[in-house]
């Protein structure tokens, strides 16, 4: 029923749409370290995001939506490229560790930022959003998470991060202040150039410091002062959106911007410690990989709620179709608002990767799991050299939405069918 629903609704934009006389501005939302299942809409019985559920409800939202790899710089890279990891080769968070160290004594050597200088120009060689809207006329805004040098280097016009591994500048956006995303917002609509947005706060992410207003209601509520503080920071980075929101329809931008928001990866609260839970973030489970993905356009198409397979890698052909661009022919996503390629999907991929990389040009090197998930069986398929003790896995995500029972023994034929299809994605041991 809801597939029909959707084919119903969703307005079907043809492969190269006619460009609109007045481009639609666009407001790329990223939520950090952010479970799927932690938003009012998605049914968490505590937490309060009514700003979300707001633009869940007013947008295109796909429950079932992913992130191919379940760690933040990684993933990032894929949404503002369209391509998958192992295309971008910006599969870690940071470059190999010295000899006899760990990852974190690393850190500030010029071994370090000679890795990260490695890293930031395989972003450099594709193409980004940022790059790919500005002959339109677009100018572009960074703020918030950003790990690939200075913003210049994504393709950003303007921005906040001046070239430190998390953001520096830039993660002040949200926590500390909106405005320079406002005066941004106000500059370009007043040259009448339409604009690019990335907001990408450090929130709900670490360190969990909510204002005590918020942190005092879920005290009572959660089971523990670390997940109440968790709790809180998803509340908080909530109002945050309901500001950026309310500006945008106090100059009366609303109408023509495109509105997209998902989180970068998944995050189960530790109960006992201020750190993530296991089979989330940086995990091959949905509890890192899994995340709502919505779009907002007013009058483009009516809103509604699809069950249908989501990925963040479809985020820059969908933008790129609004604005009447054709996606760079390396992107394997697909146009959201095209109903027919998304009822015609049954599988995504997706791929997890070492949390510093092995080799910055292998990312064979780096693999984790590979996974893949075909309609509602999801198959991950663990690398022998970085995973040597672990098995393959399936799951029936219908029955089985947390993926506590693992099928492959009982199932040998199914995980066959679907490792030849994940192999004719992506072999590492074939492919480049």
């Amino acid at each position: 029923m809801l597939r029909y629903a959707f084919l119903l609704l969703a307005v079907v934009l043809v492969s190269a749409p006619l460009r609109a006389a007045t481009p639609p501005n666009i407001v790329l939302i990223i939520s950090d370290d952010h479970a799927w299942t932690d938003y009012g809409f998605m049914g968490h019985p505590q937490i309060k995001t009514p700003h979300l559920d707001r633009l869940a409800s007013n947008s295109l939202t796909f429950r079932r939506g992913y992130v191919p790899s379940s760690l933040c710089c990684p993933s990032l890279a894929s949404i503002i490229t369209g391509l998958y990891p192992h295309q971008h080769k910006v599969t870690s968070n940071d470059p190999p560790p010295l000899s006899g160290t760990n990852r974190r004594s690393t850190a500030g050597t010029e071994a370090f930022a000679a890795g990260r200088e490695v890293m930031n120009r395989h972003l450099e060689a594709v193409p980004t959003l940022p790059r790919l809207l500005a002959p339109l006329g677009y100018q572009s805004f960074q703020s918030g998470k950003w790990w690939q040098g200075e913003f210049r280097r994504g393709g950003f016009t303007h921005g906040m991060t001046r070239g430190q591994r998390h953001g520096d500048e830039g993660l002040d956006i949200g926590r500390k202040t909106m405005q320079p995303i406002y005066d941004f917002i106000d500059k370009s609509h007043s040259a009448g150039e339409p604009f690019f947005v990335w907001y990408a706060p450090l929130m709900p992410h670490d360190p969990h410091t909510p204002p005590e207003r918020l942190l005092a209601k879920y005290r009572t509520q959660a089971p523990s002062e670390h997940v109440a503080k968790y709790w809180a920071m998803v509340e908080w980075f909530d109002e945050t959106i309901g500001s950026l929101l309310a500006h945008l329809d106090e100059r009366k931008l609303s109408d023509n911007t495109i509105v997209v928001y998902l989180a970068d990866n998944g995050w189960i609260q530790n109960v006992d410690a201020p750190r993530y839970a296991p089979k989330s973030k940086q995990s091959q489970y949905d509890g890192g990989l899994r995340t709502p993905i919505m779009i907002r356009w007013p009058g483009h198409f009516a809103p509604s709620m699809s069950d249908e397979l989501a990925i963040s890698i479809d985020i820059a052909p969908t933008l790129l179709a609004a604005v009447g661009e054709r996606p760079s022919p390396q992107m394997q996503g697909i146009n959201l608002l095209d109903a027919a390629a998304v009822r015609n999907r049954r599988t995504i991929h997706g791929e997890c990767f070492t949390h510093n990389a092995v080799d910055l040009n292998d990312p064979a090197a780096n693999l984790r799991w590979r996974w893949l998930i075909d309609e509602h069986w999801k198959l991950i398929v663990p690398d022998a050299a970085n995973e040597p003790d672990a098995k393959v896995e399936l799951y029936d995500l219908a029955a089985d939405p947390h993926e506590e029972k693992n099928l492959a023994t009982e199932d040998p034929q199914r995980v066959a069918v679907l490792k030849e299809q994940l192999d004719a994605w992506w072999n590492p041991a074939q492919q480049p």
